[in-house]
C-alpha cells in the first residue's frame, strides 16, 4: 500500500481504539508508519482523513445489510424485505459495536469536531441512498430525490433510533420482527382511516 492507503487504515485503527476526540495526527502517523506531511498531502487535513476513515468503516458495515445471496430473499419494498434488512442491520450492532460507538460519539461530540462534522454531513445523502436502495432492492442511481427525502430519511431515522437502543440496552431493544409488526399495524390503521374518510365523503 502507498501512504494514502496506509494513512486511511491507520486512521481506522486509531478511531476504533481512541475515538474521534482523542485521536491526534501523531497517533495516525505512528499507527500508519507515515509522516505528518503525508496527511496534508493526501487528505488536506486530519479532520478530512478522520471523516474518510469513518465513512469507510460505516460502508464496510453497510455491505452486511443486503440480503443478496440469502435463500428466498424477499422482493424490494415488501414487509418481508423490510424485516430481512433490519434483521441484518441489527446483527451488526454487537458484531461491529466499536464502529457504532463511533457514530454515537460523533453525535454527542460533533460540536467539538467541526471539520469532521461538515464532511460527514455531506456524505449523509449517500448514506440515505444506500439504505433506501437495499430496502427497495434497486440500484442507487435509479432513486429520485423524492425517495431520498422521504423513504431515505425515514430509514436513517429508524437506523439511528435502533443504534441507540442496541448500544444502550440490548436486552430491551426493538428487534426486526417487532419493528415490522409495528409498521404493519401503522399501515393497516392508515388504510382503515383512508377507507373511513372515503366512505364519509361518499355519503355526504
Amino acid at each position: 500500500m502507498g501512504h494514502r492507503e496506509d494513512l486511511l487504515e491507520g486512521a481506522k485503527r486509531c478511531l476504533l481504539e481512541k475515538g474521534f476526540v482523542r485521536t491526534t495526527a501523531r497517533d495516525i502517523v505512528k499507527e500508519s508508519g507515515t509522516n505528518l506531511a503525508s496527511i496534508g498531502y493526501h487528505y488536506g487535513s486530519k479532520d478530512a482523513l478522520l471523516a474518510q476513515a469513518y465513512i469507510a468503516l460505516i460502508e464496510s458495515i453497510g455491505d452486511a445489510f443486503d440480503p443478496v445471496g440469502d435463500a428466498g430473499a424477499a422482493s424490494g419494498g415488501s414487509l418481508e424485505r423490510f424485516q430481512e434488512v433490519w434483521g441484518n442491520v441489527i446483527r451488526t450492532f454487537p458484531e461491529a459495536r466499536g464502529v457504532w460507538l463511533l457514530s454515537l460519539e460523533f453525535v454527542t461530540h460533533g460540536d467539538r469536531l467541526p471539520g469532521v462534522r461538515e464532511l460527514v454531513a455531506k456524505a449523509q445523502r449517500e448514506g440515505r441512498a444506500g439504505l433506501a436502495a437495499v430496502l427497495l432492492d434497486v440500484d442507487e442511481d435509479t432513486l429520485g430525490d423524492d425517495v431520498l427525502d422521504a423513504e431515505g430519511r425515514l430509514y436513517t431515522t429508524l437506523l439511528n433510533g435502533l443504534m441507540v437502543q442496541w448500544l444502550f440496552d440490548p436486552e430491551s431493544a426493538t428487534d426486526a420482527a417487532q419493528l415490522t409488526e409495528g409498521l404493519r399495524r401503522v399501515m393497516e390503521r392508515a388504510d382503515a382511516a383512508g377507507d373511513g374518510a372515503g366512505g364519509r365523503a361518499g355519503g355526504a
